[in-house]
């Protein structure tokens, strides 16, 4: 059985921290394998474990709209995280808990198949395209990051019900190269959501509707953080994701 964490709206550093405690409780055999969905508040923008953020995110910008800025352990892109359009998942497992977890690319879609689940409750045509992405009609509404450490994985990744893709695109640098790369000139082209599809939801409409994705796919029962999760995800905070020297690493 697998413990669902239901929905914790926090600031990034703290969402990043609870993420990695989870993990490192996994890997250390304190809790079990763990789904949880998440909110941002305030918007806000992660990077990827490996990039600049210089390079990838507009920081004037984001100082400007007062958006912070958070380097996960997980790679992938820089992501914008919208308060009032997002949310997003998390899933802890141990690498034996399904065969489709041992091969990097079947992993992705086998974790993410609760929100494809989803968006095909509301009559989308929704799919997963190369890697880690989902779409809808060749627009991204969703993607997703992994990390693995001793026999563990760490899979989040974001649900755009109602992003604000004006502010994702003055935040983010999106090169004109990866655009083309996608076949399209600007990020509207690249990008949906639900909204955008002509489906308006609340925060908890759109939780709602993952969570029974979730619980159709999984064999989960509600639960909490443990004292041991909530404490390491504090120090986790104080010592990484609240420390400039993380987050400006590169």
């Amino acid at each position: 059985m697998m413990r669902f964490i239901p929905l914790i709206v926090a600031r990034p550093e703290v969402q990043m921290a609870i993420d990695e405690a989870i993990m490192r409780a996994r890997i250390e055999g304190k809790v079990p394998d763990t789904v949880r969905l998440y909110a941002f508040s305030p918007s806000s923008v992660t990077i990827g474990r490996f990039q600049s953020v210089v390079h990838d995110v507009n920081l004037d910008e984001a100082r400007r709209l007062r958006i912070p800025v958070v380097r996960r352990i997980t790679g992938g892109g820089s992501v914008f995280h919208d308060e009032f359009g997002e949310i997003t998942y998390s899933v802890i497992a141990g690498e034996s808990f399904h065969p489709m977890l041992k091969n990097v690319g079947s992993s992705y879609r086998y974790l993410a198949g609760p929100l494809v689940d989803a968006l095909r409750e509301l009559g989308l045509d929704a799919d997963f395209s190369g890697l880690n992405d989902i779409t809808v009609k060749g627009k991204k509404i969703s993607g997703s990051a992994q990390t693995r450490r001793k026999g563990v994985i760490l899979q989040h990744g974001t649900f755009m019900y109602a992003t604000r893709v004006e502010v994702l695109g003055k935040v983010l640098r999106v090169s004109g190269l990866k655009l083309r790369d996608k076949g399209v000139s600007s990020i509207w082209e690249r990008v949906t959501t639900l909204e955008r599809e002509g489906i308006k939801l609340n925060r908890w409409e759109a939780y709602g509707l993952l969570k029974r994705g979730f619980f159709r796919a999984f064999p989960l029962k509600e639960g909490k953080l443990t004292d041991y999760e909530l404490e390491l995800a504090e120090r986790l905070v104080e010592e990484k994701y609240g420390n400039p020297e993380w987050n400006e690493l590169r």
